[in-house]
């Protein structure tokens, strides 16, 4: 009998994700409640299922998890009223269910996990901060050699997470997240519609400065494209659009 890594990739056996969506909380600019963005759990979550992998839902504190109300094909703004993968997501009570019991990230076990994707949504920006856990769990699917992956403002864990010798993730490597244009574009909107005084952002500070500030080598596609980089086992989403982008790069890094 020989002895096997843990943290090395089976190609033989069924592939494990541990997707991560964000805790309900408040926005500390708008006073809105904020959440994960659905397209950015059911996009990646349908790749993975087709592709034959295991999902688990997990989520910083665990327990019922709810999306920004613009993400959901139902909302009465239709924002999102095309996205159809969402729909059927949300009309399949099993799937729901999963939402609504997702597990700590604390609880995550390194070995039964191939890769590690979070998701973004306006919920990230101001939870990830203190979400210590999930920010030692990124590291350490990192630093296995395992996939870590990020989208839109999911990619603010990038932010926070560190490799055991106390280094940014980020630095010095190739990423993507929520684009300042992106920011730009939100914010305007949200003036235009008088939702919010002119000059006041949505978002508390953004992706795009935070990691060039980090010594990331920030990349964009363009303004609400899909658009997704891999370097190495690090891959990152830069918007909503982007989680089939983000979750084939996933599924290229690991195989079938």
């Amino acid at each position: 009998m020989s002895l096997r890594d843990p943290n090395v990739v089976d190609a033989r056996a069924k592939k494990r994700i541990a997707l991560v969506i964000a805790n309900p909380a408040l926005s500390t600019t708008t006073g809105w409640p904020v959440g994960f963005w659905w397209s950015e759990l059911t996009h990646p979550y349908l790749a993975f299922h087709e592709a034959g992998y295991e999902v688990e839902l997990f989520s910083p504190a665990g327990g019922a998890c709810e999306a920004d109300a613009m993400s959901d094909p139902n909302d009465a703004s239709g924002y999102s009223k095309t996205d159809l993968i969402s729909q059927g997501f949300i009309h399949t009570p099993e799937l729901m269910a999963m939402v609504q019991n997702t597990r700590k990230v604390a609880d995550i076990d390194l070995a039964a996990f191939d890769a590690i994707v979070v998701a973004g949504g306006q919920a990230p920006m101001f939870t990830f901060e203190g979400a210590t856990d999930l920010h030692a769990t990124f590291a350490a699917f990192f630093e296995a050699g395992k996939v870590a992956a990020a989208l839109c403002h999911g990619s603010a864990i990038l932010a926070y997470a560190r490799t055991s010798t106390g280094e940014s993730i980020a630095k010095g490597r190739t990423v993507t997240g929520f684009a300042n244009v992106e920011e730009d574009f939100a914010d305007q909107a949200v003036w235009s519609y008088g939702l919010l005084p002119q000059g006041q952002h949505l978002m508390p500070w953004r992706i795009e400065d935070r990691l060039k500030a980090l010594g990331a080598n920030y990349v964009q596609g363009g303004l609400w494209r899909s658009f997704a980089v891999r370097d190495g086992n690090l891959v990152t989403g830069q918007q909503n659009f982007s989680g089939a982008e983000t979750a084939r790069l996933v599924i290229e890094a690991l195989g079938r």
